[in-house]
């Protein structure tokens, strides 16, 4: 009797062992098997095994990414314009001077070529009318009515909807081999942070973006943030690398972006700093070649040019994912 309590304890050890273990299937899924699913799977491996000469510590395992164009689509514009667009038309009727007003005329009118030739201070007109002078949860709740309530103009889809599902698997891929995940993007924090955790699993406090000042108040006995138009920080091209320093203060061991704005977070990330600077560290740039199931960009593009990055990235060891070539799908079925 006693052999077999012990025989099946020993069973039951084993079942709830194996029950527990971790999966060992593929990190990857829908990603094809090739060069780019390789070199992310052997650099994850490298720097997560303790055994390992290129071993680093939980710690310092900070992986960046952009987020248009890199985590979702950004064409025909960047989603975050298509917003502030549709908040501008949505609040017409309460200005009536915007209807021969540039560039909200055009604007209202959706004639983007009319818009363009504003230039930078119309769009930024745009911008500031929608995202300025109103509290961080109302500006939180336009979001999100948004991001329920808009279509993408070509694929039908809700805006969140059209992030990369090989992007997603990454994202958890990473953290589950002890990474702490940050978006680092020129789009606006405040917009992000409202469905970067529900989308990507990111909390809002590990997004970087471009941002305007706040001030605080009471209203009405509420302690209220104030979105202002005012102090404007572009977490673009340079002002990632500054924007990393800023609010995460550890530089990055992965970096993934899209085009030549990210370039200068992955040199900054990948590029030794002196002999003594050996640990490993991984680029990444998402080439856009599949104009079937995204769409088909290079250069010269007006969003996401990817130029400069592409050149450089040979000679840097950086990766560069071939939408079309490496990823089984693109977007969530």
């Amino acid at each position: 009797m006693r052999n077999h309590l012990m025989g099946f304890t020993l069973l039951l050890a084993s079942a709830l062992l194996a029950f527990s273990a971790p999966a060992q299937g593929d990190p990857l899924p829908s990603w094809n098997d090739g060069d780019a699913k390789t070199a992310i799977i052997e650099f994850v491996e490298r720097v997560t095994d303790e055994g390992s000469p290129d071993f680093v510590p939980v710690y310092e395992r900070i992986a960046t990414f952009d987020n248009d164009g890199t985590l979702w689509s950004e064409q025909p514009l960047y989603f975050q314009v298509i917003f502030a667009l549709d908040q501008v038309k949505a609040k017409a009727a309460d200005h009536p001077e915007w209807a021969t007003t540039e560039p909200f005329k055009s604007a209202i009118a959706g004639d983007m070529e009319g818009l363009m030739k504003t230039g930078m201070a119309g769009l930024a007109k745009v911008m500031g009318a929608s995202h300025t002078d109103v509290t961080a949860d109302e500006f939180a709740a336009s979001v999100n009515n948004w991001l329920d309530t808009a279509r993408h103009p070509t694929t039908g889809k809700r805006y969140d909807e059209m992030v990369f599902q090989p992007m997603l698997e990454l994202l958890e891929y990473l953290r589950e081999s002890g990474f702490k995940t940050f978006i680092v993007s020129g789009g606006g924090i405040d917009f992000m942070r409202v469905f970067a955790e529900r989308v990507y699993g990111i909390p809002p406090e590990q997004v970087v973006g471009s941002s305007i000042d706040a001030r605080f108040e009471m209203r009405d006995g509420v302690p209220t943030i104030i979105k202002e138009g005012k102090g404007l920080f572009v977490d673009d091209k340079a002002g990632k690398p500054a924007g990393i320093y800023r609010h995460i203060g550890r530089r990055p061991l992965f970096a993934g972006g899209n085009s030549d704005g990210d370039l200068q977070m992955v040199q900054y990330t990948t590029m030794p700093r002196g002999p003594e600077d050996t640990t490993p560290r991984f680029g990444l740039f998402v080439h856009h070649t599949d104009a079937d199931r995204e769409f088909a960009y290079d250069t010269p593009s007006h969003i996401g040019e990817f130029k400069e990055a592409a050149k450089l990235a040979p000679e840097n060891g950086w990766l560069v994912v071939d939408m079309k070539n490496d990823w089984k799908l693109v977007y969530p079925d």
